[in-house]
Formats: structure tokens, C-alpha cells, sequence
């Protein structure tokens, strides 16, 4: 957040507009002020959007949050909502669980595309989903940039999830091809994956193993075959045949990494892209949508404040992870103050849904945010989020504006989409979408639900993170 010395920010405007358990979002803009219009309708659930386009030498896919997948397909919205935040606990248990094996050992024996970027709500994961081909055949994977292997599952497969598309099968590719387990990319899956690859047998190709900590994992070989973004080819691409696969990876074909390992899709596309990658994550606004962007051409953005830098933190023993330093949150114009701010680097991270910070950070942000939000009713906590309003009797409500600034005074303001997660429909349960670290020696994230609405470009050639609004739209 920018700090104002002697000059008062007058906070969001929130209108909860309670109609029965159907609520539609829309956020207008009032000078320093928007309003949020509740509570939202059923939405389509043809979400499987194949939507890409090529503007000044960018290759973009559309990117669409979960919730607007859904459809009539929800039934009971609130367990939906609910059973949401205990898997995401989940899924941060899984990264502090990776990051400690990686940080302890290695191992364990200038073109630009757009694509569109979805959510997977349908699909029932968390995650934002975009669709790519492989040989020429449509997967429709998570946007991850805390994994480096991109994998679908495959034919024949021992055991799989359920999955909406047709599993991808090799025998039906002519450019299909094994990787030796001999070769470097091979030996690069124990970087990338914390497990070496493993010999199979008749032929000797390459077998991978990527367990994700809170027992999700994909088993397969790892293979060569041509990947279109969008209308870019990208020629013997390395990815995981999955023939054994099972966890949270919902109704998809599987993941895309974007990570920083050189078998990640960033990685293997330099000579194409450049290093450069970056995204608008949607709200879940009805129509709402995104866009993947590969490429650094500014240009294509639609951002409404300037870009701000920070530099990504090195960590050697963690380098395949996007890690950057928060050196300060202000909420509602007030400069927290905690002494740990700029002194422990934070995770930034596409796939987990509600952001955490280390416990005494917290505890400061939640003081004054319940001190600026005082005269409304409490409602019971849940789960991972502990500070929680009954909204349901007031049609306004004034939201303090939260910004979290950066090393280097990059900054990034909180979108109103971002600041509160309704864990049920009709406003009696909404909560301040931000939780606490349950040790302060685990690493922070900065997750998905606060990244709404905001253009962030990772420079890996420049080793740098930046931050600009933006309402996303992929048209």
C-alpha cells in the first residue's frame, strides 16, 4: 500500500443486497469507492471456455474463476463455500510440507501469447484453469505457479481421477516420444520435483513421480510432444504422461507448471517468450473472465494504475518458487506495525486461495481491521478464517481499504472481490478473507483470492514482480 502522511483514504463501499440464496456481484466504480452488489445468481456452466487470440505477437487465453462454472449444477452453495477453505488449508499444508523437504535436500532418491484463463470451479477444483492442445487435442489444466512438471492423464491408465475430457492418448500421436531415463531432463525431475526419475523397463524410458503433500500425486512417463498456445506451437515439449494420478485436481486434465525449474513451461519457452508471463485472475462475478498472457508486451495489458516492481527474493534451496519481500500492509490508510515486515520473504502463489501471514503480522491486521469495522454483529468463525461479521441485515457497509506494499515500494491494493469470503449466501457469515500462519517460521503466501483483479507480471529474465489493477476481461 502506498503510504499517505496527513491525508485520510476513505474506504470501500460495500452493498450487500440480500435476495434469498441467489446474489449477482457487480463492482462499480465511485472515485475512491466501489460498490459490491449482493448476492449473486446461478450462473452458466458452460465454462469449458477454448477461447485464445493473437494480439501484437501475444498468444492470450481466457482465464474465468471457479464459481462461474458452476451453473445449476451447485446445489447447497454454503457447503460448496465452506468445504472450499478446508481444502485450501490443505493445499498450503501441502507447499509448507514441500518446501521444508526442499529446503532440507534436493532431492528424495520476444513473442507473446494470450490464452484465456477460466476457473475450474466446474471441474471442481479451486484453481484457475486454462485450455491448451497436446497433439493437437484440447486439455483444459490448472494454472500452478508452484509446480514446474505440466501433466495430463493418460491412456492406458492404472488409476485416474474422474475427468471431463477424454484422457490424452499417446498411441493416437505420431510425434508422441519417451525420454530416456539416461538423459538430462530426466535427472532435472529431482530439482524439479524433489524425486529422481526412475527407470522403467522395455524400453528404459523415464518414469516420474510429483507427490503434493496432502496426498494428491500423478505417476507416469515423462514424454516429448507438440503443445499449442493458442496458435503458438511449442515443439518437443517436456511433460508427465500421467498413468497413475489421484487428489485435487477436480474434474481437469491436469496442471500446468509455472514454475522456475528448466522443465517448467516458463523454462522451456524462453527462447520463445522471453521469461515473461502474467495474469488478470477474475472475480466471481457472473461473465466475469481473465487472461494467461506469455510474452512481455506491456502493450497487450489493460491495466488503469502503472505498473510497480518488486524484486523476486533468490533462494537457492527453494529456486523453483516465486518469492518476494512485504515490507509493509496498510488498512484503511493506517501503517501497520509489526517487526517482522521486510525481514521473512512471502510466497506468491496462483493456486492457494486465501492468503496467510505469519502470526503476529496477522494479529496487527486483524486489530485494526476489526477496530475500522467495529459496530457491525460478529458471527462465528470457520475454519482457517477467524474474523467473521453477520452482514445480513444492512444493505452498505463501508470496507476499509487494505494495500500490501512490496520491497522497492511496489504495491498492491486489495480488490473488493478480494477482501471478504462469504461462507454463506445470505451475508450471516462473512469473513475477512486473510488467515494466520500457524508458526511464525512458516512462509507466508500471497494467494489467489487477493491477487482479483490485478495485472501481476513475473520478469524471470529481469528477476523481478509487478503489480498494476486491472479489471480483467479477456476481450
Amino acid at each position: 500500500m502506498l503510504l499517505m502522511k496527513g491525508m485520510a483514504l476513505l474506504p470501500f463501499m460495500l452493498s450487500l443486497l440480500v435476495l434469498l440464496l441467489h446474489y449477482h456481484n457487480e463492482v462499480h466504480c465511485y472515485g475512491d469507492k466501489q460498490l459490491l452488489h449482493l448476492p449473486w445468481d446461478t450462473v452458466d456452466s458452460t465454462c469449458l471456455s477454448h477461447k485464445s487470440r493473437q494480439e501484437k505477437g501475444a498468444t492470450i487465453l481466457e482465464m474465468k474463476h471457479q464459481d462461474y462454472c458452476y451453473g445449476g449444477g451447485v446445489k447447497d452453495w454454503n457447503k460448496l463455500l465452506q468445504k472450499r477453505l478446508i481444502l485450501d488449508d490443505l493445499r498450503v499444508q501441502s507447499l509448507q510440507a514441500r518446501i521444508k523437504n526442499m529446503a532440507s535436500t534436493q532431492t528424495r532418491d520476444v513473442s507473446d501469447d494470450r490464452l484465456p484463463l477460466t476457473s475450474g470451479v466446474e471441474l471442481g477444483t479451486l484453481n484457475y484453469i486454462v485450455t491448451v492442445e497436446i497433439a493437437g487435442r484440447k486439455m483444459t489444466v490448472i494454472v500452478d505457479t508452484g509446480s514446474d512438471l505440466t501433466w495430463v492423464q493418460c491412456q492406458p491408465c492404472k488409476s485416474c481421477y474422474s475427468q471431463k475430457e477424454p484422457l490424452f492418448n499417446p498411441t493416437a500421436s505420431p510425434s508422441y516420444r519417451t525420454v530416456p531415463c539416461n538423459s538430462s531432463e530426466c535427472q532435472s525431475l529431482a530439482f524439479a520435483t524433489g524425486n529422481t526419475g526412475i527407470c522403467g523397463e522395455n524400453p528404459p524410458t523415464c518414469n516420474y513421480v510429483v507427490s503434493y503433500g496432502d496426498g494428491s500425486y500423478t505417476r507416469g512417463e515423462l514424454a516429448h510432444d507438440q503443445l499449442n498456445l493458442g496458435k503458438t506451437p511449442v515443439d518437443n515439449f517436456i511433460f508427465g504422461c500421467g498413468r497413475n494420478n489421484n487428489g485435487l485436481f477436480g474434474g481437469t486434465s491436469g496442471l500446468l507448471g509455472l514454475g522456475r525449474s528448466s522443465i517448467s513451461l516458463v523454462s522451456q519457452t524462453k527462447a520463445i517468450f522471453g521469461g515473461f508471463f502474467s495474469y488478470c485472475l477474475p472475480s466471481t462475478q457472473s461473465g466475469a473472465s481473465g487472461s494467461l498472457v506469455l510474452g512481455g508486451n506491456s502493450s497487450v495489458y489493460n491495466t488503469s494504475s502503472p505498473i510497480s516492481y518488486t524484486r523476486m527474493i533468490p533462494n537457492p534451496k527453494l529456486s523453483t518458487f516465486y518469492f518476494l519481500n512485504l515490507t509493509g500492509i496498510s488498512v484503511g490508510g493506517v501503517t501497520l506495525q509489526d517487526s517482522s515486515f521486510g525481514k521473512s520473504s512471502m510466497l506468491i502463489d496462483s493456486g492457494t486461495v486465501i492468503t496467510r501471514l505469519p502470526p503476529t503480522m496477522y494479529k496487527a491486521l486483524k486489530a485494526e481491521f476489526q477496530k475500522q469495522f467495529s459496530g457491525f454483529p460478529t458471527a462465528p468463525a470457520f475454519s482457517i478464517l477467524d474474523t467473521c461479521f453477520n452482514l445480513s441485515a444492512y444493505q452498505e457497509v463501508d470496507v476499509p481499504t487494505i494495500k500490501l506494499q512490496f520491497e522497492g515500494n511496489a504495491e498492491m491494493k486489495v480488490d473488493i472481490n478480494g477482501v471478504f469470503y462469504f461462507v454463506k449466501t445470505d451475508a450471516s457469515q462473512v469473513c475477512l478473507a486473510l488467515a494466520s500462519l500457524s508458526f511464525e517460521d512458516e512462509i507466508g503466501i500471497i494467494a489467489n483470492y487477493q491477487q482479483r483483479n490485478q495485472r501481476v507480471i513475473y520478469d524471470t529474465k529481469g528477476s523481478k514482480l509487478g503489480f498494476a489493477q486491472e479489471s480483467c476481461s479477456f476481450t
